[in-house]
């Protein structure tokens, strides 16, 4: 039997302006994704892709079209609901890790008991992400690939049904990317999270069960990866 959707896309459009004077940043996109699936959000700048991660999110609402997520519809929340589904469901990683610097790794992933009550032990998610020997460093005595792990501890701590990633390598070198990649590809395949990155890197998509390529606002395909590689044969 074929898995359900756990995220519906259909004909979603996100349209901007009044009048005359309009445009989409996406338009009319239709795709599904299962739950546990790791899956690359690709194209370049401007393609629609930071769109498509804040409507997965319920960081933005859609113009028109369903969206369902985690097993429930979305587009038609308010804001108040959109909220109570973000603290429920959903946890981002950004591509500048966002912690606060008066505050320790372990303060920092603490902070999500200020957001849901059933969290992650921070020192548990620290270890997840191989940082028990830095939970008690703050972010400038750690590397940017500590501070980006640091980030992601923080995330799963909330326990999310969905983790969000934009660009999370994008400022790191080659081989603390690598890591990093390897920790989220870790997340899908044995803690059975679903994992949506958007990245303009091409070559992010050899790791994914699905990519979703985006173009000018439109979805141009979405391809199922048979055999996706590890994050240690990806290079680029």
């Amino acid at each position: 039997m074929e898995q359900k959707a756990f995220i519906q896309f259909e004909n979603v459009s996100k349209e901007y302006g009044t009048g005359d004077r309009h445009f989409y940043a996406l338009k009319d996109a239709s795709f599904s994704i299962k739950q546990g699936e790791m899956v690359v959000i690709l194209g370049p700048s401007g393609a629609g892709k930071s769109t498509l991660l804040n409507l997965l999110g319920g960081m933005d609402t859609a113009s028109s079209g369903t969206i369902l997520s985690c097993g429930e519809d979305i587009s038609s929340y308010n804001d108040a609901k959109l909220t109570d589904y973000r603290a429920r469901n959903v946890a981002v990683v950004f591509q500048f890790y966002n912690l606060i610097p008066t505050l320790t790794a372990y303060e920092n992933v603490a902070l999500m008991k200020d957001i849901v009550n059933d969290t992650l032990d921070p020192a548990e998610a620290l270890k997840a992400v191989g940082l028990e020997e830095h939970m008690h460093q703050f972010p400038a005595q750690m590397s940017g690939g500590e501070q980006q792990r640091t980030s992601i501890a923080r995330a799963i701590a909330k326990n999310p049904k969905l983790l969000l990633c934009d660009e999370p390598t994008g400022a790191l070198d080659t081989n603390t990317g690598r890591d990093v990649l390897e920790l989220l590809v870790r997340m899908s395949r044995e803690e059975k999270k679903t994992v949506v990155m958007v990245t303009h890197n091409s070559f992010f998509a050899d790791i994914a069960d699905k990519v979703i390529r985006v173009k000018n606002g439109r979805i141009e395909s979405v391809i199922v990866n048979e055999h996706p590689k590890s994050a240690s044969e990806v290079s680029w």
